[in-house]
């Protein structure tokens, strides 16, 4: 096989150059990798002596070998090669010491070195994720550097760089390098120094930024009560279930929104984008070791089924949602809703149009891009036929199918929506057809996957044996179940079956027990240990839905609140007692949007209980300078 495809690319792993140090860099085309050489998600994971260097072969994966092997340490994991400005420490793997780490704004006066990291920002060339590239050698004029996944062209023979980019000197001896993509921008270098003259300041934003504040509209004239267009199918159906054209159930709360600093937005975009990958990492772990898995109360019938669904890297995420409560402490998350995810449409379509309508001019509308992200997320997703919307009867889920219907349409895939599963047959290949006797092969739906567990569990009367011997989708006598269809090996279900980890709060303890004392999670165990005790904690069921089975208690052992539902069964972790700001009459829980895994819109929601639940409102969130919530609270 040639290494180079005509006039493109070099193939997938394909030696580009080797950096000093003699660190080979590869090609990271991902269109030429060969399925036979990298079988599954677990094959893209790059290793050097046991240590995790990143996936193959992206930039980040790049400057993590290229420091171990030439230095001896490595950085902290990170979501996007942009967030490396932001570290403050690298360590020796296994060690306790970490030797600091300086960031310098292009224009420092403290020059990059050989060896530093040079990080782009997002956008333009790097939108989303940013770049990272080792500085190999410096000159007043230039700086040359080495990397990955830019171009994935062979570099020049004899060359140990991939690329040389223009610097100059300002007259007070600051040093500027020139971004050789017009459309995106040199954050600035990373050093491994003792000496922080000229780094940027990290100092913490002022707690206050963080507060949420609630706000009223005070429209001059009483604007009319219809302001959703009726003729969109989606919109129709929301005003059917609303009982009217309403963001919040409350009639009382139709001039109230929320606001958020735009420095609490960047760090819920960080954070939602981080704990991504956290979540991810976590799942692979999970997912390497059956003793992990079994804390998960899943048939073990499903777990080929779940490892083959992990392993298969074209089986992605295309959205999910992200619970967090934000106050002065910062952020931190309660659980990550991976399956079936709710609130899409009011987030991305409703707030949006309720700010026109009432004449909401205040900073930005927090899920403006969700459906472009959505959008995006599906052209993505290589969807190659009709895609099936399969959803219950519940009048929730039809405007929620019906907006995603109409991104889903947007990107080019052919949809039809299946209300119910009554209808549904066996084709004679032994596939599943709809009404119209077409083939089931691409499947959307807004059932949980725990409703198609369900099924298995009360046709096997929740036996341990059967359980163990249950062969999902097989044919069977009888009309096709939403278990056979979601469980056949030619079906691809968004979102895939892997979710069900994540999803599952038994998921807490483990990254807890990865990431301890990470600043975005909170304390989470399977046993209720001494320092939940002293602090105060909430019972969870492993699965759940709407926050249903919870149980909060303080550090006096006083029950504040407890809901009812039909998942007291379920095994349960316990989490760290952090309550959710009071805002007026309710509390207020921020929630995040993932789009293809990376940030794509908040809203807010708000229950007169601290625990959100399905019933809980969403009211309109809103994005404001940082100037402007201070000056708020300083006039009351």
């Amino acid at each position: 096989m040639n290494d180079t495809t005509r006039d493109g690319p070099a193939r997938f792993g394909s030696v580009l150059g080797i950096a000093p140090g003699n660190v080979p860099a590869y090609s990271s085309d991902y269109e030429t990798a060969d399925d036979r050489e990298l079988p599954d998600r677990h094959a893209y994971r790059s290793v050097v002596d046991g240590i995790y260097m990143g996936y193959k072969w992206q930039c980040v994966e790049f400057a993590r070998r290229w420091l171990y092997l030439n230095h001896g340490y490595v950085f902290d994991d990170i979501p996007m090669a942009y967030d490396i400005f932001r570290l403050r420490h690298v360590r020796a793997p296994g060690g306790d010491h970490a030797l600091p780490l300086y960031s310098f704004r292009n224009g420092s006066k403290r020059h990059p070195e050989p060896g530093c990291l040079l990080i782009w920002d997002e956008g333009g060339e790097f939108e989303t994720t940013g770049h990272v590239a080792v500085v190999t050698e410096v000159a007043p004029g230039y700086v040359r550097v080495a990397e990955q996944n830019v171009g994935n062209r062979p570099w020049p023979a004899g060359r140990d760089y991939s690329r040389e980019i223009r610097a100059r000197v300002g007259e007070h001896g600051d040093y500027w390098l020139e971004c050789t993509f017009g459309n995106a921008c040199i954050l600035g270098w990373v050093l491994r120094t003792d000496d922080a003259t000229h780094a940027e300041d990290v100092s913490d934003p002022d707690p206050a930024l963080f507060r949420v504040q609630e706000r009223l509209l005070h429209p001059a004239a009483e604007p009319s009560s219809e302001w959703l267009n009726l003729a969109n199918d989606d919109e129709a159906a929301y005003v059917d279930m609303m009982g009217g054209h309403l963001l919040s159930a409350n009639p009382a709360d139709r001039y109230r929104y929320f606001a958020v600093s735009r420095t609490a937005q960047a760090e819920l975009r960080r954070a939602t984008n981080e704990l991504h990958a956290l979540f991810m990492h976590a799942t692979d772990y999970v997912l390497r070791d059956d003793s992990r898995l079994e804390r998960f109360n899943i048939p073990r019938c499903l777990w080929p089924k779940i490892h083959q669904s992990w392993d298969n890297r074209r089986n992605e995420l295309i959205t999910a949602r992200f619970d967090f409560a934000v106050t002065e402490a910062g952020v931190k998350v309660y659980e990550y809703n991976c399956d079936s995810a709710s609130c899409h449409m009011e987030t991305g379509k409703v707030q949006g149009k309720w700010a026109e309508h009432y004449g909401c001019h205040d900073g930005d509308d927090a899920g403006r891009q969700l459906s472009e992200k959505l959008l995006a997320a599906w052209r993505h997703g290589e969807v190659d036929g009709l895609l099936h919307i399969m959803q219950d009867r519940d009048l929730e889920e039809t405007y929620h199918a019906l907006y995603m219907r109409d991104i889903i349409e947007k990107a080019g895939i052919r949809t039809k929506i299946i209300r119910g599963i009554s209808g549904l047959s066996w084709g004679p290949d032994g596939s599943i057809l709809d009404r119209e006797g077409v083939p089931i092969r691409w499947v959307w739906k807004t059932w949980a996957w725990e409703s198609a567990l369900d099924q298995i569990r009360e046709e096997c009367e929740d036996d341990e044996e059967k359980l163990q011997n249950y062969e999902p989708g097989e044919v069977h006598d009888g009309p096709p179940r939403l278990v056979d269809v979601l469980l056949r090996r030619e079906v691809m279900v968004f979102e895939p079956l892997w979710t069900l980890i994540p999803s599952n709060k038994a998921i807490l303890p483990v990254l807890w027990t990865l990431f301890p004392n990470h600043p975005y999670l909170l304390n989470s165990s399977y046993e209720l240990s001494d320092e939940l005790l002293a602090r105060g904690y909430v019972v969870k069921p492993i699965v759940g839905r709407g926050g249903s089975n919870i149980s909060m208690v303080d550090r006096n052992a006083r029950v504040l609140a407890e809901t009812q539902g039909k998942f007291e069964a379920q095994q349960q972790i316990y989490q760290q007692l952090h309550r959710l700001p009071r805002l007026g009459d309710y509390y207020t829980q921020v929630c995040t949007f993932t789009a293809g895994g990376r940030y794509a819109g908040s809203c807010a929601r708000v229950d007169e209980s601290p625990v959100i639940r399905m019933e809980s409102d969403c009211i309109a969130l809103r994005i404001v300078d940082d100037e402007d919530l201070m000056s708020r609270m300083d006039h009351g």
